[in-house]
């Protein structure tokens, strides 16, 4: 699967996905892509003083600062990494947040564990974008984490998982926080292949994919690129 070029556009595409699910005009398929090197912030960041310093701190260290769809704080990742979404449409949207959750780590740590990675779900002390539905590896490295975005008659729950690249993860994002005043533990960031060197993003996808169940992946359709590229400008920093 190829890397994607445009981080802003990618997200923007998933953004009008979600608003085409809602109507009716497009199936909640999920997605699973490869992104390009990307800074992706929350709307909390935005508000910070120093959101101006750590955009261009995460250029100088050639991530792309984009504002993020779905909830949380600043997180990093490239075309080392894996964006696993689930679209939920009108008939499911009325599941409870954490049931979603739920489901989407309980696919992640399956799809790891069978790695032969010990997948753990929760929070680590002093994590980057924390939240109790993070996925770490052996209890000491997040790996992956999860967040959500509703409408009316939808919803997306997108998780980033890590697999490689993890010393540039660390990097940018020491700068990032740091631009931003967010105190944070830089040793509980890193990549999977810092605990499994044997593993690359395509066996990761591989297994995710598996873990599907054969389920049909998203495809983009011309619809949803004219309206991506209106909502683009929502998600470019």
């Amino acid at each position: 699967m190829a890397v994607a070029g445009d981080p802003a556009l990618d997200i923007a595409r998933s953004h009008a996905t979600l608003l085409r699910v809602a109507r009716g005009e497009a199936a909640p398929l999920p997605r699973v892509y490869r992104p390009a090197p990307a800074l992706a912030f929350g709307r909390l960041d935005a508000r910070r003083p120093g959101f101006a310093a750590a955009a261009e701190a995460a250029r100088a260290h050639g991530f792309s600062p984009v504002m993020r769809l779905a909830g949380g704080q600043a997180a990093a990742y490239d075309g080392a990494s894996l964006v696993v979404e689930q679209f939920l449409g009108p008939d499911d949207v009325g599941t409870d947040l954490h049931e979603r959750f739920a489901d989407m780590t309980t696919l992640l740590a399956e799809a790891l564990g069978g790695l032969g990675v010990d997948a753990r779900v929760g929070e680590l002390p002093g994590e980057y974008c924390p939240g109790e539905h993070s996925v770490n590896s052996a209890g000491t490295l997040k790996v992956a984490g999860a967040a959500q975005r509703v409408v009316r008659g939808a919803a997306l729950v997108s998780a980033v998982v890590v697999v490689g690249h993890g010393a540039a993860i660390r990097d940018v994002l020491v700068d990032v926080y740091a631009a931003l005043e967010v105190d944070w533990r830089p040793e509980t960031a890193g990549s999977l292949d810092e605990h499994h060197p044997q593993l690359g993003v395509g066996d990761v996808e591989g297994a995710i994919v598996a873990t599907l169940g054969g389920s049909a992946l998203w495809r983009s359709d011309a619809a949803t690129e004219a309206l991506a590229a209106e909502l683009v400008v929502r998600h470019r920093v």
